[in-house]
């Protein structure tokens, strides 16, 4: 399909009308609120958790039906934390925001401009919003601002500073912890603020060191998320290092160090979390035995696999199968 052109308000207005009532997550918590994409753009959803005034954390999980470019007016920016976990886009012309990287955004003046998002992959991207005088409080030293962090807050009259960096591995852990949030009401509020404060502080640690290192180049990303997939289709059969990076074209070191700075982890680090997140999945499910399960998911043994479930999820499988059937 041809790529879509459309204005912040015209954007807007189809989203009120796909969301005259927006789905509450959490039955106890009002302030959980699930908004759907407007069928005409896409399927997928963005949900937004606020606390205070002033601090809210958005989850964005779609994809569009057409490459969508949005005219976004200017407008005064708070400060914003972003990590984009899967998908592609691009703000005011300048290269193009890929799958692991993230962003850190200050106080200011944001001139507006084009964004524009692919259709080619699914977008998965979370942000952190806080209201100056929050992060302001959140900083201090002394009643000052440390000088390393100054650069953040800019009058309304100034341009906002931005960058981007990369989603280091302790980011990457925090995210998936924040996305699989297994509580509800009170308790999911305190553990997924806990969550954003972990990342609030790296965030803050990474712009005050200077260490945001430069993302890979966009084809290598694609190889490592081709080689990804590869792993994922022959969970039970999964290719050696050297054959996966001469599948995808790249050499072994290109191919490991670019599965770290992209998922956080080693090549065979990334399919060990996910054999254990399948095999969650599929106990979970009830339909097999805990061997039939080890199998499924490419475990030889069956006592490694209760050992290496044991230490990911802090129990045996059989008893991780029983908790779910007693909670059905």
């Amino acid at each position: 399909m041809p790529p879509l052109t459309i204005s912040e308000s015209a954007c807007d207005a189809l989203w009120q009308k796909t969301n005259p009532a927006p789905q509450l997550i959490d039955p106890a918590d009002p302030l959980d609120r699930l908004f759907r994409i407007p069928p005409e753009l896409g399927r997928g959803f963005y949900r937004k958790i606020e606390w205070q005034a002033g601090f809210d954390m958005t989850i964005e999980d779609y994809r569009l039906h057409q490459d969508l470019t949005r005219q976004i007016p200017e407008h005064h920016h708070p400060i914003q934390m972003g990590f984009l976990l899967q998908g592609c886009n691009r703000y005011r012309g300048i290269e193009a925001v890929r799958s692991g990287m993230n962003w850190f955004c200050g106080t200011g003046l944001a001139s507006g401009g084009l964004y524009e998002e692919s259709a080619t992959q699914q977008i998965l991207r979370v942000e952190i919003h806080v209201a100056p005088c929050i992060y302001e409080s959140m900083v201090m030293t002394g009643g000052e601002v440390p000088p390393d962090l100054a650069h953040l807050f800019r009058s309304l009259e100034e341009s906002y500073f931005y960058r981007y960096g990369v989603v280091t591995p302790e980011m990457q852990l925090a995210l998936r912890q924040l996305l699989g949030c297994p509580y509800q009401g009170l308790t999911k509020r305190m553990y997924l603020e806990s969550k954003i404060l972990e990342l609030l502080a790296l965030m803050t640690e990474q712009e005050k060191s200077g260490l945001s290192s430069l993302p890979l180049p966009f084809d290598e990303v694609d190889r490592i998320h081709a080689a990804r997939k590869i792993l994922i289709q022959r969970i039970n059969h999964p290719p050696s290092l050297m054959e996966l990076a001469r599948l995808v074209g790249v050499n072994d070191n290109a191919l490991k160090r670019g599965f770290r700075q992209v998922f956080g982890t080693t090549v065979f680090g990334y399919l060990h979390d996910y054999r254990l997140e399948q095999a969650r999945q599929l106990l979970a499910s009830g339909e097999l035995k805990v061997a039939e399960v080890a199998t499924a998911i490419g475990f030889e043994s069956r006592s490694y696999f209760s050992i290496a479930f044991r230490k990911k999820f802090g129990m045996n499988p059989k008893d991780y199968q029983i908790q779910c059937r007693k909670s059905a």
